[in-house]
């Protein structure tokens, strides 16, 4: 398979709609490496890194040339934006990513998932998935006012099927 004319790719969506699995196959087909922003930003013992430390890493990651980020954080959604060149917005009904994430916890219960830090065992917690389902109300209006001021080329998936379509017919070289 051939690279992508894009080098910048920023994957985003609510948790559960599938981001870190399509910046995987991404990462593999286009060449490009990826930055999951969950092992980022949380540390052992489920301990965040601290607000400001947190944009030096995403400036660091962002000055390189090329990337495949993925991730929510809406505290650095806008400088990630200005740096991408390609945003995929993984725009999934809340009850979707909820029932994925139940089921992620049950696949990866007691374990820590390939793109989370490590010793952060998977879980789920009232606070978590009152955010999943609120994200249509309160992250995606944010998410869509970034999109519409971005220069990158934005692609909004709307379910599983769209994103495998997207993924079969859009070229090697996207």
């Amino acid at each position: 398979m051939t690279e992508s004319q894009h080098k910048r790719v920023l994957i985003i969506g609510c948790s559960g709609a599938g981001k870190s699995t399509l910046s995987r196959k991404l990462a593999s087909r286009w060449r490009l490496p990826l930055h999951h922003l969950d092992a980022l930003f949380w540390n052992e013992g489920w301990v965040p890194t601290p607000k400001l430390d947190f944009r030096e890493k995403m400036k660091d990651v962002l000055a390189r040339p090329e990337w495949i980020i993925d991730g929510n954080f809406d505290s650095t959604l806008e400088m990630r934006a200005q740096r991408a060149d390609m945003i995929i917005f993984l725009d999934f009904p809340n009850w979707l990513c909820l029932s994925r994430i139940c089921k992620r916890v049950w696949m990866y219960r007691g374990q820590t998932r390939p793109d989370m830090a490590e010793g952060c065992p998977e879980k789920i917690d009232r606070e978590f998935a009152r955010w999943i389902w609120r994200y249509p109300k309160d992250a995606r209006p944010g998410v869509l006012d970034v999109l519409r001021e971005t220069k990158a080329d934005v692609v909004v998936l709307k379910t599983p099927g769209e994103v495998e379509n997207w993924l079969v017919s859009s070229p090697d070289d996207s």
